[in-house]
């Protein structure tokens, strides 16, 4: 057992833990936040998504004896800030959400690709946020609301918002 202390959406946690519990268990179990949700257990489906130290992680793959001191932001806090609007607002928009299972993981990915400086473009927004599934095959207009997000190759991201195309047309 270890005593671990680190924090989550801004709030410190303390807890007396086995050092080999994942991540994904303590959110769920311990915190209730079940925004990040168990899908395939060895990181590549993206459902378990969190931030840690603002660069995003599958909480599946995180082991408690690996958070010591760190900091975790779930789709709990970042959807409620302003932050995440962009995103959401495509994907409401845009047909991109459907059962929902797979939505936490992908607000939280698009939304930390969103937020560099400069943004990636379609293509390489795209590939970054491949390893990110969605069971109901609302694959559709989750690349309707990447388009809206992210300018295409080769085009900037003032002349993308110019041209009117932000708006999404299903």
């Amino acid at each position: 057992m270890i005593d671990l202390t680190f924090t989550v959406n801004g709030s410190t946690v303390s807890l007396w833990t086995e050092p080999q519990r994942r991540l994904l268990d303590i959110l769920r179990e311990d915190l209730q936040l079940t925004g990040a949700k168990p899908g395939c257990g060895i990181g590549r489906c993206g459902a378990c998504m969190v931030w840690l130290d603002e660069v995003p992680a599958n909480s599946c793959l995180l082991m408690a004896f690996q958070l010591q001191g760190r900091h975790v932001h779930t789709i709990e806090a970042v959807a409620t800030q302003a932050v995440s609007a962009p995103v959401r607002t495509a994907m409401a928009q845009c047909g991109g959400l459907q059962c929902g299972y797979c939505t936490g993981g992908l607000v939280m990915t698009l939304t930390h690709l969103h937020r560099q400086q400069p943004p990636p473009d379609l293509e390489q927004a795209q590939a970054l946020a491949a390893g990110n599934i969605c069971r109901c095959t609302g694959y559709g207009g989750i690349k309707r609301a990447m388009q809206q997000l992210f300018p295409a190759a080769g085009t900037s991201l003032e002349n993308h918002i110019e041209t009117g195309t932000e708006q999404c047309h299903l």
